[in-house]
């Protein structure tokens, strides 16, 4: 296994990618039997790697939850001492574990296309018999 400053000094995820994978399109009840599944350092860790990255945020919200605040503190300093702060929010039981849950409707625009000047292929043909002659 990795040190915890080896793990943040050289961020790569704590876990096996199939298991951040499961745990990011996993609902309320399976995530947290997931996060219950890993050890409480390494669950701090996964908490700290997915609060830095903004697609991951409401996950680390969710596992965060789980952890204490002296491990957040001691392996994330002032960042998981900020990440137990917020995981204890509220608004952050509330929200939806997966990213897609909550994601922003796309607009389209109403307003019409830009239209452009026709092009003078007069002016191609002036610049051709300059260069030619």
């Amino acid at each position: 296994m990795f040190s915890s400053r080896e793990a943040f000094e050289n961020d790569f995820c704590p876990v096996r990618d199939e298991l951040l994978g499961e745990m990011y399109r996993a609902n309320g009840n399976g995530l947290s039997r997931l996060v219950e599944s890993v050890a409480s350092d390494v669950r701090a860790m996964l908490a700290l790697f997915c609060y830095r990255r903004s697609h991951l945020h409401s996950l680390a919200l969710s596992i965060a939850a789980s952890c204490s605040e002296h491990e957040l503190t001691q392996l994330g300093g002032r960042v998981g001492t900020t990440l137990y702060a917020l995981s204890r929010e509220p608004a952050a039981h509330d929200a939806p574990s997966s990213a897609y849950g909550h994601r922003k409707p796309i607009t389209l625009s109403t307003k019409p296309l830009s239209t452009f000047a026709p092009l003078d292929d007069e002016l191609d043909e002036e610049f051709a018999e300059a260069v030619t002659a």
